[in-house]
């Protein structure tokens, strides 16, 4: 048993998330229902292509969608991507909270460097492009400092909050690994796509927003998250691994709501920000 299997008493396998269900209608019905089920057959089985297995459809929705299509393309409205990046910014906080959790709740001091290590890309690297970004889109800091966050922002924040503060290291995993993952993924077959800088999007906001996320120290990093969650998962309980799944999945789905509120929201609504602020 791992040191997060403490947390197998705590009710966050009951509440993964209280606006989703145990089975999604995205979940594709041809995967193994159990981690043995989908082990027993392969000589070198991984618990995270187990985990982006279940996600089913609501992966593909994620890492395919039609605002990062847009993005990589160069056709995405400015409008769009305003309410979308206001919201991100809003979740980076929680984010570097689940982060600083898992460091706290990490086995070795390996994992925790690691951990760490990131942190400093998140509170640096990231938050010196957002400003740059809000700057050109014209976005105030009145509004990106206290945004007003939309149903999918403070279910994505509520879902991180409780993975974190209700499971361990493992629970943290569940949710960082694919919030990670989905990122690398849609930004690797963007970067792919336009094979050469002339080809990439011509404002830097939506350029460099790919690069950030398809840089090869970026890749490295989701690949050493994965195998901590492999190894993690690997070897928790059934019950806990069924938990490491509805996480992982609801935190999918979160990601395609996400996406899907910029469209909402960017165009003509005056909630929860008006996309001309």
């Amino acid at each position: 048993m791992t040191g997060a299997d403490s947390a197998e008493s705590t009710s966050s396998a009951d509440s993964a998330d209280s606006n989703g269900s145990s089975d999604s209608p995205d979940m594709d019905p041809s995967a193994p229902e159990t981690y043995d089920e989908f082990a027993a057959p392969r000589s070198d089985p991984r618990f995270t292509d187990w985990l982006r297995e279940r996600a089913g459809d609501s992966w593909n929705h994620a890492t395919a969608h039609r605002l990062t299509r847009e993005l990589a393309a160069d056709e995405l409205a400015d409008d769009v991507f305003r309410q979308y990046l206001v919201q991100d910014y809003a979740f980076v906080e929680t984010l570097v909270g689940v982060f600083g959790h898992a460091v706290g709740t990490a086995p070795t001091m390996e994992s925790k460097s690691e951990l760490v290590s990131f942190l400093g890309v998140l509170t640096d690297d990231e938050d010196d492009y957002f400003l740059r970004a809000f700057d050109a889109l014209d976005v105030p800091e009145s509004v990106y400092s206290d945004p007003k966050t939309t149903p999918a922002t403070r279910a994505f924040i509520d879902l991180l909050e409780r993975a974190a503060g209700q499971g361990g290291y493992a629970e943290a995993l569940a949710v960082l690994v694919p919030a990670e993952w989905v990122y690398l993924s849609w930004a690797t077959d963007a970067a792919d796509a336009s094979g050469s800088p002339n080809e990439s999007p011509s404002r830097f906001y939506l350029s460099e927003w790919i690069d950030l996320h398809a840089v090869d120290d970026f890749a490295a990093f989701v690949e050493w998250l994965r195998t901590e969650l492999d190894r993690e998962g690997a070897a928790a309980s059934p019950r806990r691994q069924r938990r490491l799944e509805q996480l992982f999945r609801r935190t999918v789905e979160l990601e395609v709501a996400f996406f899907d509120e910029a469209y909402e929201l960017g165009r003509g609504s005056s909630q929860p920000g008006d996309g001309r602020w």
